[in-house]
C-alpha cells in the first residue's frame, strides 16, 4: 500500500471520527453529520493529491459553501453556534494534510484526534469553565507567559557573559518549579488536597525530585494545614528518584546495575516503608476541607533557579580544580542540584574504562544521598518546621541506609 492510499484512508478515518462525534452529540443539527464529514475530508485529500494547483480556489469555494450552510442553519433553526462549521473547515484541511507529506499525515492524525476529543468533552469543559475564577485565570495566563513566551526567547547555549551558564536550561527549571505548584493546585481542585498533592509528588519525582521538594515546601508555608501531605509528597518524589537513577544506569552501563541495585534498593525500601507509615497517619487524621489559594507564585521558583545556577557554576569550578581526582567532590556537589547528570557522566566514564566501577558506583550513591539531604534543607528553609521534621525523619533515615550499605559493601 503506497503513501497516497494510506493518506486517503487516514483522511476518511479522521472525517468519520469527527462526523460520528457530531452526529452523536446532535450539536450539528441539519448542518452536517456522520456522512458529510468523511466526504469533506476526502474532498480535501483528493484535491490536494491530484489537483494541488486548484486547492486554494476549491478551498475558497468550500468556505463559501460552509458560510451559506451556516447562515441557513441560523435562519431555519435559530442556532448561531459556530463549532460545527469550524470543525468542517478543519476536516477539509486535515484531509489535505493527510496526503501532503509524512509530516502532514502525522499532524493530521494528531490534530484530528484532538479536534474530535475537544468536541466530545463539551459538557465537562463548560463545567470546568464555570469553576475557574478570576484568580485561576490570571495565574494561568502568568504561567503561560513564563513557559511559552519567556522560555523560547532565551538563548539556548552556554554564554561566556554568564560564566558558561545556559539561560534557557536554568529558566526551564524555573518553569518546572512554578509548573509543579500550579499542577498541584489544579489536581487539588479536582481530586482534593490530599490526593492532588500526593499525586503531584509522584509525578514530579519522575522529572526532578529537587524541584518537587521546593514546590511542596512553598505549599506547606502558604498552607500550614497541608504540611503533612506536602512532606509525604516530597518523600514520594525522593523515593521515585532511586529506581529512576537505576534505570538510567541500566541504559548507559548495565554492568554497574548489580553493584548499584543493593544500596538503591535499600534506600527505596526504607524510604517506602516510612512514607507508608506517614500515609497511614494522614489517612487516619482529619482531612483538610479547603483548597490551597494563590496557584501561581514565581518568587520561590526564581529563588530556586538562582540556587540551581549557582550550584552548576560550583560543579564546573570543582571539576576544573580537582580534575578526575575530584570525582567524589564533583558527585557530592552535583547532587545538590540533581542526580541525573552526574549519574549519566559517571556511568559513561565507567563504560569507557576511564573510571573504576567501584568509584562510579560510590560516586552515584553519594550524589543520590546528597540530593536526598538537600531536599531536607530545602523544606527547612522554604517550608514549615512541621514539614521539615517529617521530611528530615524519612529522608535522613533513608540517606543513612544508603551510606550504611555502601560502607558495608
Amino acid at each position: 500500500m503506497d503513501a497516497s492510499t494510506i493518506g486517503l484512508l487516514v483522511a476518511f478515518g479522521i472525517g468519520s471520527l469527527i462526523g460520528l462525534e457530531r452526529q452523536q452529540s446532535e450539536s450539528a443539527g441539519s448542518f452536517a453529520g456522520v456522512r458529510t464529514f468523511p466526504l469533506v475530508a476526502l474532498l480535501g485529500a483528493l484535491v490536494s493529491l491530484f489537483f494541488p494547483s486548484l486547492l486554494p480556489i476549491l478551498f475558497g469555494m468550500f468556505l463559501a459553501l460552509v458560510v451559506v450552510a451556516y447562515v441557513s442553519k441560523i435562519v431555519l433553526e435559530g442556532d448561531a453556534g459556530m463549532t460545527t462549521a469550524i470543525a468542517m473547515v478543519l476536516t477539509f484541511v486535515y484531509g489535505a494534510m493527510a496526503v501532503h507529506s509524512e509530516e502532514g499525515l502525522t499532524l493530521a492524525v494528531v490534530f484530528g484526534t484532538v479536534t474530535a476529543a475537544l468536541l466530545a468533552v463539551k459538557e465537562p469543559m463548560h463545567e470546568l469553565t464555570g469553576r475557574i475564577g478570576p484568580t485561576e485565570l490570571r495565574a494561568t495566563l502568568k504561567f503561560l507567559i513564563v513557559a511559552l513566551v519567556v522560555l523560547p526567547l532565551l538563548p539556548d547555549g552556554e554564554l561566556e557573559a554568564l560564566f558558561g551558564l545556559n539561560p534557557r536550561f536554568v529558566w526551564l527549571m524555573v518553569v518546572f518549579v512554578s509548573g509543579l505548584g500550579f499542577l498541584g493546585y489544579a489536581l487539588t481542585k479536582v481530586l482534593g488536597p490530599q490526593a492532588g498533592i500526593g499525586l503531584t509528588g509522584l509525578l514530579g519525582g519522575f522529572v526532578s525530585s529537587t524541584a518537587t521538594a521546593m514546590a511542596m515546601a512553598e505549599q506547606s508555608r502558604r498552607n500550614p494545614e497541608l504540611a503533612t501531605i506536602s512532606a509525604f509528597a516530597t518523600a514520594v518524589a525522593s523515593i521515585v528518584m532511586f529506581p529512576r537513577v537505576l534505570l538510567l544506569v541500566a541504559v548507559v552501563a548495565p554492568e554497574l546495575v548489580a553493584s548499584l541495585a543493593v544500596p538503591l534498593a535499600a534506600m527505596t525500601a526504607v524510604g517506602g516503608l516510612l512514607s507508608l507509615a506517614l500515609f497511614a497517619r494522614i489517612r487516619a487524621g482529619r482531612k483538610p476541607l479547603f483548597v490551597p489559594d494563590n496557584p501561581f507564585r514565581l518568587r520561590p521558583a526564581l529563588l530556586f533557579g538562582t540556587l540551581f545556577a549557582g550550584v552548576l557554576l560550583g560543579v564546573d569550578l570543582v571539576s576544573a580544580v580537582f580534575g578526575a581526582g575530584g570525582v567524589y567532590w564533583a558527585a557530592a556537589l552535583a547532587g545538590t542540584v540533581d542526580a541525573n547528570a552526574i549519574t549519566l557522566s559517571l556511568s559513561k566514564l565507567a563504560l569507557d574504562g576511564d573510571l573504576a566501577a567501584t568509584v562510579a558506583v560510590t560516586g552515584i550513591v553519594l550524589a543520590v544521598v546528597v540530593n536526598t539531604l538537600v531536599k531536607i534543607a530545602i523544606v527547612w528553609l522554604f517550608g514549615t518546621a512541621a514539614a521539615g521534621r517529617l521530611v528530615a525523619g524519612i529522608l535522613g533515615t533513608t540517606a543513612a541506609a544508603g551510606l550504611g550499605v555502601v560502607w558495608l559493601l
